[in-house]
């Protein structure tokens, strides 16, 4: 079996806890069946021990398997990690969703991609980093009665994305705790008016207004401000014509909305004023998880 799951950009400025889209930067994960239990990494991750000896896929997967068939069987887990770790960009929501999808089509199990955000939901209360893993595109989430409900639009080639990714990762944990735990009816009110814009400028493919229903009050610059560099990432973006410069999940990764035309400028003024970042374009994901025998 292969499965494969895209990496994935939440928040999306003011999207708190609600937007994602898929980019194709894709982890992949081979699995066998195998008279005793092995793995290996390769990639990101590779040299971190926890990844083996505790290893997220594999709890989940283990799982989610002997709940279905009442049995653990031994397996050969092979992974090709190019999602980074903990830096904003879903490898955690990328292990959850890809671990249940395997699970169940291990146990020859018929399984729906909204069963499967359903059962993520178990290990990620947050639905915007999950739903784009396993729809791609454009979503929008909402949990209601322990379930994610979604509405999906698909990504033209016309805009790609700029990532700038940080050589220091961010706690999400840590960032979350750091957010205010009340907030003001002004402050809510210019969200709701800038996410449902953006919702909108998305569907319409209206890109040049993408960078208004961008602007948030709830959460980026609180977390920006534990990376200050990020503000000038933001600057330098825009003044080189980002469409949307936001920062990613939690950070500390940048995400950045271009034409495809202007891709190389944006990479050439960001990689000559951040040349200690890790800085790469791509095209966004429109499929999301894949399993594949």
């Amino acid at each position: 079996m292969i499965i494969e799951v895209p990496a994935t950009s939440a928040n999306l400025g003011s999207g708190f806890d609600t937007l994602g889209i898929a980019i194709n930067l894709q982890n992949k994960i081979i699995i066998k069946k195998s008279n005793f239990f092995s793995l290996s990494i390769k990639g990101e991750g590779a040299n971190v021990k926890k990844f083996k000896k505790n290893n997220l896929f594999v709890h989940i997967f283990y799982k989610v398997y002997e709940e279905l068939l009442g049995k653990k069987d031994n397996f050969r887990f092979e992974f090709y990690n190019k999602i980074p770790v903990s830096r904003g960009l879903g490898s955690s929501s990328a292990i959850i969703t890809s671990a249940i999808g395997a699970a169940f089509g291990f146990a020859n199990k018929n399984i729906t991609k909204n069963e499967i955000l359903k059962k993520a939901l178990n290990y990620e209360p947050h639905p915007d980093n999950i739903a784009p893993a396993v729809f791609g595109g454009f979503v929008v989430s909402v949990v209601k009665d322990k379930q994610i409900f979604t509405q999906k639009k698909e990504i033209s080639n016309d805009i790609k994305a700029v990532v700038v990714i940080p050589n220091r990762s961010m706690s999400t944990a840590k960032s979350r705790h750091s957010l205010p735990k009340e907030y003001n009816i002004k402050d809510i009110v210019f969200n709701l008016q800038r996410s449902s814009f953006l919702t909108a400028a998305f569907i319409n493919e209206n890109w040049d207004l993408l960078k208004i229903g961008g602007e948030d009050r709830l959460h980026q610059d609180i977390r920006m401000s534990k990376m200050e560099e990020l503000f000038t990432v933001q600057k330098c973006a825009y003044e080189n014509g980002a469409l949307l410069s936001t920062l990613s999940g939690s950070g500390s990764t940048f995400f950045n909305i271009v034409y495809k035309d202007d891709v190389k400028k944006i990479l050439k003024s960001l990689k000559f004023k951040f040349p200690q970042f890790r800085i790469e374009s791509f095209d966004f994901n429109n499929i999301g998880l894949k399993v594949n025998f």
